[in-house]
């Protein structure tokens, strides 16, 4: 099928996606919700590859959130499985055809089994140099910026020798992020007609352009992320500036 895309002469540096809808996808067709997290992993691992496709340099994903372990403990377990299943048998895959996994989040909360494999997965890729896959596991972003102060208190960044108080800066708290290498989403997609950020990159998206579709995430293809590409080309991105 040749769609626009290929035409595009603008591409964002960093996507983000808000994979949602995995559920709600499930429900409507009488199946199980598990079911439609395990269909959105494998549209993740084909929208990995249109990120190469694309040119895009980072992709980033909404995977698992800081308040989803609220969810169902079936649930909740079932993911843990899926993200097990996606680094056992998808790394070397990625890894061929040039993409770096990385894990964005906190890891105390999660099985010890699978922070290893996090970490195995890392060090694996860590080389490759095409694109960087970041996947956000129980990942919040006010938990981001909370930490990240608090790594700067524990490294007495935040008093002087003679133990008076020395500002943070913003440069302070960007270096303390998760992964302060990486540049801030320039595009965030949200499937499935919710219209919220919900705690999903908050200090990296003060100036990302946003889409929303009411595509559901298994039903997110190629066509429609050639929607939201177009949609961002057309974009005037001023950064708070005005055109002269």
């Amino acid at each position: 099928m040749d769609l626009p895309g290929n035409e595009l002469k603008r591409i964002p540096t960093h996507l983000a996606i808000v994979l949602d809808g995995n559920g709600r996808w499930a429900k409507e067709k009488g199946w199980p919700r598990l079911m439609g997290h395990r269909s959105g992993l494998k549209n993740l691992e084909a929208t990995t590859k249109l990120i190469k496709k694309y040119g895009i340099r980072y992709f980033s994903v909404y995977a698992f959130s800081t308040e989803n372990w609220n969810r169902p403990l079936k649930e909740v377990d079932g993911l843990m499985s899926f993200f097990r299943f996606y680094i056992r048998n998808k790394v070397e895959k990625v890894y061929a055809d040039g993409g770096r996994i990385r894990f964005a989040g906190r890891r105390d909360r999660l099985p010890g089994d699978l922070v290893e494999m996090m970490i195995e997965a890392e060090e694996r890729t860590k080389n490759a140099s095409i694109f960087d896959i970041i996947l956000c596991i129980d990942y919040g972003g006010r938990m981001e910026i909370i930490d990240a102060v608090n790594s700067l208190v524990s490294k007495g960044k935040v008093l002087s020798k003679d133990g008076k108080y020395v500002p943070i800066s913003e440069s302070d708290i960007r270096d303390n992020l998760y992964l302060p290498d990486v540049p801030d989403p320039d595009l965030i997609i949200r499937t499935s007609g919710e219209l919220r950020t919900s705690n999903f990159w908050l200090w990296e998206s003060s100036y990302s352009e946003y889409y929303f579709t009411e595509t559901y995430w298994p039903d997110f293809n190629e066509a429609e992320l050639v929607k939201a590409l177009i949609s961002y080309e057309e974009r005037d991105r001023r950064y708070g500036s005005v055109k002269k």
